[in-house]
């Protein structure tokens, strides 16, 4: 009885043993066929990625803009600073709120009755 469960132990681990090794031998095909080469499209599209990466880090900046497009971020950036009184676009504003503020807000936003809010009844 004990040699019969220890033969059938022995068959699932066999079985369990020749699927893991079946499944690794198939990835290791896998990777081996992606280390060898590339498909055309694919080397295609990461040579232009490594290309694009050169071009942004000695340019500094966008990629192949050119003079009209110079052009249009300087009038781009002139009328905003016409129609919102200057200073530096390049940083975010600083914005502080108050405390009466965010209550009001929050009272106005959620509660239909602004004495619920205020626990009153």
């Amino acid at each position: 009885m004990a040699l019969h469960r220890l033969f059938r132990l022995s068959s699932a681990l066999r079985s369990a043993a020749s699927l893991t090794l079946r499944r690794n031998v198939g990835m290791s095909a896998i990777v081996f066929n992606k280390a060898k080469e590339l498909d055309p499209v694919q080397k295609l599209f990461l040579d232009k990625i490594r290309d694009y990466n050169n071009k942004s880090k000695t340019g500094g900046g966008i990629v192949d803009a050119g003079p009209a497009y110079q052009k249009n971020l300087a009038q781009e950036m002139t009328k905003l600073q016409r129609l919102y009184g200057g200073g530096d676009l390049n940083q975010f504003p600083d914005i502080k709120f108050t405390g009466q503020f965010e209550f009001v807000f929050y009272k106005k936003l959620f509660f239909k009755d602004a004495r619920l809010a205020e626990g009153q009844t």
